[in-house]
């Protein structure tokens, strides 16, 4: 029997598909948008408009963000005898192996880093995500290594699990070293400092990574493999359980995506050099890092990074993912003076949610020309640091009302409980108002345009309301929104928990405004 999701979204019986055919350089099929639900479910989360699941029709036009680097990047660079140079490593900290999150329980943010290029394992603190601390910790006595100094990282990603139901087992590391086609290793934590004894993976290539699905509660192995023609890409691998995710033969894990057509590339073809994903709100929010070139001997030879950027993808199954802006989400700077020449790279969580901003963690290098070794300790690794990239809450796509009156009409919808009708926008000065309509596509007495109070102004969370009636009186009932302003950005709607407005969806990474893994 197939599989329905929270959003009435049906999974293929064979799961996963089955179809991918790793020769196809299309753009990926995204099922769900060919063949929504009839009724979709909006109890889950903000309902963000990345791409045309919940639209039937509109005259708002689409608009795609980028955020916007902090002025002060770095925020973290190299500066310990671990980090600058390790056993005559390339000097970095980079997160690309580890993670950002923030930890309620604790009330910081929490970093894992790999200190020097393949050195060891690291972690750092933060009581406001700009200004980070080294704890002295004592796995390492003197130094702030989570693991012992013979561990070598190369790639990998580190969970807080919030829904874990063993606190024993509330941090989730997976790690892969150096070398061709080997297992990595999983480890749980109580702290994210110390760990229990690993369990080996199945195979695969370098910069394989880890993350979990909480709509369908799996673990996803995001595995790097070649092409027949030796071409990056990746395969996929799900489990209930942690340390069952890891567990497959060689040639198991199913083949799941590459670069294709749309991706740009500068120096060579375009290649998918790794996928993070993480829930936000109610989606899977998945950062591409795409590979432009040059080729990895004539980087090692001029001994400067390869250019990598990041695009941003959707998607509504964990499986499917829809990129339709294919200018870099973050890019890097080519410039030889840059601290971020090369290798943008995404970090386990991808954002955290600041006041009205969604941050976004980035590991970026500069190159180090004086670091002449060859392989993994040339100088094309050197001097990598951790980035900061802001953008507005659900801002990574809008539509965009430039013609009077505007309107956006929804799919049939459904909630089960709700106080208001919210939205996040930016109306330029007019009036954003939203109507009901029932079953035959006509207004619901009481839910009309005219009688809609609407909003007027730039806010992430505000509350739609009629004259005489509330929306929590449509919960259950299968309605069309009908939203209309005649100029502004509109991010999202959702059906409101509580009186704040509280979506009920996930939070990403987490931020300080959150005691859990959902805005609650």
């Amino acid at each position: 029997m197939s599989e329905i999701l929270y959003n009435n979204i049906e999974l293929p019986e064979v799961w996963p598909p089955g179809d991918m055919d790793p020769d196809d350089f299309q753009v990926m099929r995204v099922p769900y948008l060919s063949k929504p639900p009839k009724v979709i479910d909006i109890d889950v989360g903000r309902q963000l408009f990345v791409d045309d699941f919940l639209i039937e029709k509109s005259e708002m036009v689409p608009a795609y963000h980028h955020p916007v680097k902090y002025t002060c990047n770095p925020v973290f660079l190299p500066e310990t005898p671990h980090e600058r140079g390790f056993r005559g490593l390339p000097p970095c900290t980079l997160p690309k192996c580890g993670g950002i999150w923030y930890d309620p329980a604790d009330a910081l943010f929490k970093m894992w880093y790999m200190a020097s290029y393949t050195g060891c394992m690291a972690y750092a603190t933060s009581t406001d995500g700009i200004h980070w601390e080294r704890p002295e910790l004592d796995v390492v006595p003197g130094t702030n290594l989570i693991l012992p100094e013979d561990f070598r990282p190369d790639s990998g990603s580190v969970w807080l699990d919030a829904e874990s139901p063993n606190e024993a087992q509330r941090f989730k590391l997976f790690i892969r070293e150096p070398g061709l086609d080997l297992p990595g290793k999983m480890f749980t934590s109580p702290d994210g400092i110390h760990w229990s004894a690993p369990r080996e993976t199945g195979p695969m290539g370098d910069r394989s990574t880890m993350f979990r699905n909480p709509f369908r509660g799996k673990w996803v192995h995001s595995i790097r493999e070649y092409t027949a023609a030796g071409q990056r890409c990746r395969c996929y691998r799900e489990a209930e359980d942690f340390f069952r995710s890891g567990v497959w033969k060689k040639g198991e894990p199913a083949y799941w995506m590459r670069a294709d057509i749309m991706d740009r590339a500068v120096y060579s073809e375009a290649q998918l050099y790794n996928l993070d994903a993480v829930a936000y709100e109610s989606i899977m929010l998945g950062m591409f890092q795409i590979l432009q070139g040059p080729p990895n001997d004539v980087c090692t030879k001029k001994i400067e990074p390869k250019l990598t950027e990041l695009s941003a993808g959707y998607s509504r199954d964990g499986f499917h993912f829809l990129r339709p802006d294919r200018t870099s989400f973050i890019g890097a700077r080519r410039s030889p003076d840059s601290w971020e020449f090369g290798y943008v790279e995404s970090t386990a969580g991808i954002t955290l949610i600041v006041g009205d901003e969604l941050w976004f963690y980035y590991s970026a290098y500069g190159g180090d020309p004086s670091c002449t070794g060859e392989g993994g300790v040339n100088g094309m690794y050197g001097n990598g640091a951790v980035g900061l990239a802001k953008l507005r809450r659900d801002g990574m796509a809008s539509r965009r009302a430039t013609v009077p009156q505007a309107f956006l009409q929804t799919r049939r919808v459904r909630f089960s409980r709700g106080v208001g009708l919210f939205v996040n926008a930016n109306t330029s000065g007019s009036l954003l108002t939203a109507e009901c309509l029932d079953e035959a596509d006509q207004p619901i007495p009481g839910f009309t345009q005219e009688e809609c109070l609407g909003f007027r102004g730039n806010s992430t969370c505000a509350e739609l309301r009629w004259k005489n009636t509330s929306f929590a009186a449509l919960a259950n009932r299968p309605i069309k929104l009908k939203f209309a302003m005649p100029r502004g950005d509109f991010y999202s709607f959702w059906a409101g928990k509580n009186l704040r407005g509280a979506s009920g969806g996930y939070v990403a990474a987490g931020g300080p405004a959150y005691s859990s893994h959902k805005d609650i």
